[in-house]
């Protein structure tokens, strides 16, 4: 179909790797906590765009630039430890009252997905290898391939996205009667982060 070698098993690759927990999907979660379903909603509008940004880059040959430079990749990496290392540390050192780490405007949780889906390794490694495995050379049809590709992972997102919005608001409502709840979740999500950051620092 349209050049994709077995979009079914593409269609269910896409699946499998946004569900896998990470960055991205903790991204929705902590939107979602803050700015209830409009922020969760625009950090997967953010969420998407650094995919189609991830994979129009991928189309564009970054892939053989990371293959050919390393240092580049690794760049990319620590740059992506960091950031969110230094997001999980402002979670965790943020007091009652405190300005949130993530503001409560929906344009900065776009803005902050964003950030976090272009430099989360998890997302480079697969655009940049393991999204090609699927372009059939023998039918590829150029741009209407990628093209084909690109609006399935935006719309599968969306479902994702939204899928994991509604959850997550549902269950922020509950625990709203008990602010105790909701810190130690901010806690929690800040540990979560600086580990995720240093696991990403340290994988080869």
């Amino acid at each position: 179909m349209f050049g994709i070698a077995d979009y079914g098993a593409f269609v269910v690759a896409i699946i499998v790797f946004l569900a896998i927990p990470g960055p991205g999907n903790l991204a929705l979660i902590t939107s979602t906590g803050k700015g209830g379903v409009r922020g969760g909603l625009a950090a997967t509008l953010g969420v998407i765009a650094g995919d189609q940004v991830l994979m129009w880059m991928a189309v564009a040959g970054v892939a053989a630039l990371l293959a050919a430079y390393p240092a580049a990749f690794s760049f990319v990496q620590w740059a992506g430890a960091a950031y969110l290392a230094w997001l999980g540390w402002k979670m965790l050192t943020a007091r009652p009252g405190d300005a949130p780490v993530l503001d409560i405007r929906p344009r900065h949780y776009l803005q902050q997905a964003l950030a976090i889906t272009l430099l989360n390794p998890k997302a480079i490694v697969f655009y940049m290898a393991f999204f090609p495995l699927f372009v059939d050379p023998q039918h590829h049809q150029g741009l209407l391939t990628f093209g084909a590709m690109a609006a399935t992972i935006a719309l599968l997102t969306l479902l994702y996205g939204l899928a994991v919005v509604l959850l997550t608001h549902f269950l922020a409502e509950r625990m709203r009667a008990h602010p105790r709840i909701g810190q130690a979740m901010e806690k929690l999500a800040g540990v979560f982060l600086i580990g995720f950051g240093v696991k990403l620092a340290i994988s080869k």
